[in-house]
């Protein structure tokens, strides 16, 4: 299958949306990543449900939104409605999380959980069955543009240990500082998905530089 490549939209031109949208489409990307921010879980408040219905009107291809909010299972339905594909929400903001993965399943869309820079793949075990991927944030959320933790590759390496030794096919992707240094290491280090933001949208050439990550 290859490297799956799903460009943050948090880096796109607001201005331009639909512009930056459209390169996306054309370009060789699997993926568009949506991160949604309350101000409460992390310090910022980012894209929300009109934006989101707006860029859905525009993308071809899957969307893969990444919830960093409290309390998630709030809005299952309502990004079930808005065209969420992926539904990624956060092991440190979920009570229940194992109710909040069926919830998403059953809504129609693909689960998937995030740990934060500080949180051991470890915790994990019990859930990895039941979710279709696992997003390793490789800065801590919040804001585009930081360096990436170098640890991540740690985790990823023993995250994809234990999903060889569970026998799943759980994709694992990664979120934060990754660039033409840091995508490579964490494609050898056993992650699937790529998420870039300002390395793509802040690139001379984001249709080249997609393809450079597909090539990895």
């Amino acid at each position: 299958m290859g490297t799956i490549v799903s460009p943050s939209l948090l880096a796109a031109d607001f201005g331009n949306l639909q512009r930056d949208c459209e390169m996306v489409n054309r370009s060789e990307a699997d993926w568009f990543h949506v991160d949604v921010m309350d101000g409460v879980f992390v310090p910022n408040i980012s894209i929300g449900m009109p934006v989101i219905k707006a860029i859905k009107r525009h993308a071809q291809k899957p969307l893969d939104v990444h919830l960093m909010i409290v309390d998630p299972s709030r809005y299952v339905s309502t990004f079930r409605d808005l065209g969420a594909d992926i539904l990624n929400v956060h092991y440190e903001a979920c009570q229940h999380l194992h109710r909040t993965i069926e919830q998403i399943r059953q809504a129609g869309m693909k689960p998937a959980v995030t740990l934060n820079p500080h949180t051991p793949v470890e915790v994990l075990e019990d859930i990895l069955p039941d979710v279709d991927m696992v997003l390793l944030m490789s800065v801590n959320p919040g804001f585009g543009g930081q360096k990436f933790i170098p640890n991540t590759l740690n985790k990823a390496r023993r995250l994809r240990a234990m999903v060889e030794r569970k026998k799943l096919n759980t994709l694992i992707e990664v979120d934060g500082g990754i660039d033409q240094t840091t995508a490579p290491q964490a494609v050898e280090a056993g992650i699937n998905v790529l998420v870039a933001g300002s390395y793509v949208f802040g690139s001379k050439n984001p249709i080249e530089t997609i393809a450079q990550l597909k090539k990895l």
